[in-house]
């Protein structure tokens, strides 16, 4: 199916309702958060942390936090953009059942969108690996910066996971901080790093998700990893329609009854005001 810029027959799909969306880090560039395989995606300079870097060194972790305690002032200062704002309006008016995101930024409940399933957690949240304590990320920040005032090195762009490029020897200057809930866990973003799986559960109410829907729309991602594909892939086994707005050539492509090849921002404002929910 080759891809188009008209929204005509998505139009219709829309219209009908029941539609589960499944969102990816192309839907959050126009709010200044990079994505990772996109034309300037942040894979072709960076390699993300892995969890068995995070988990087996205290390097790695002082190594994340340090860049990650620096990004996160840009993740703070993202605002939700218009295709946010237009699925919103499309969930109000009845016509979106639900949202998988892949994005860990939280934009798409800053807009105001309801029955959000983070298939990868949030940024906004830490999780202790010793005793499971969850946390809100803003009063570690506060924790952190007590521990390591005036730490204001250059930082160069940020990533999508939320940290930036950082030299060895501004990170080695960065000290930790301890879970406060126990003493000694070590913190972790809760989010799922690349080589972690997504919790079984989480995984299982998604496939719910697709089963109750009358159509599939992937917004914003290539679905290059599994973790979304298969969602795309268990909808075309259950004869689900699927469409598709992104831009450049995604994994699911062969799977979908509709292409469109369009920035999401106007895409979506455009759709919404079609259907009458702008």
């Amino acid at each position: 199916m080759p891809a188009t810029t008209s929204l005509t027959e998505l139009s219709r799909v829309v219209e009908a309702g029941r539609v589960l969306v499944l969102t990816g880090a192309g839907l959050s560039t126009e709010s200044g958060i990079p994505d990772y395989r996109g034309e300037t995606g942040t894979l072709r300079r960076h390699t993300p942390m892995t969890y068995e870097q995070f988990v087996g060194s205290l390097d790695g972790r002082r190594r994340y936090w340090a860049r990650s305690h620096l990004g996160w002032r840009t993740i703070t200062r993202a605002r939700p953009n218009a295709g946010h704002r237009a699925l919103v309006a499309l969930q109000a008016a009845g016509r979106v059942s639900g949202i998988i995101t892949q994005n860990v930024d939280g934009l798409h409940q800053a807009a105001g969108a309801r029955e959000v399933t983070e298939l990868h957690g949030s940024l906004s949240r830490v999780i202790c690996l010793g005793c499971r304590a969850s946390s809100d990320r803003a009063e570690l920040e506060r924790r952190l910066r007590a521990a390591n005032p005036g730490f204001t090195a250059t930082a160069g762009a940020v990533n999508p996971d939320g940290d930036v490029e950082l030299a060895e020897q501004q990170v080695r200057r960065f000290r930790l901080v301890d879970c406060a809930s126990c003493g000694s866990g070590v913190l972790k973003p809760d989010v799922v790093f690349f080589g972690e799986g997504v919790p079984r559960d989480r995984v299982e109410h998604c496939y719910r998700l697709v089963d109750g829907a009358d159509a599939l729309l992937v917004l914003g991602s290539s679905l290059a990893v599994m973790s979304g594909l298969r969602f795309v892939r268990h909808a075309g086994k259950r004869g689900i329609p699927i469409a598709i707005v992104n831009r450049g050539a995604t994994r699911g492509d062969p799977l979908a009854a509709i292409r469109v090849d369009r920035p999401l921002g106007a895409a979506l404002t455009e759709l919404a005001s079609r259907l009458g929910c702008a």
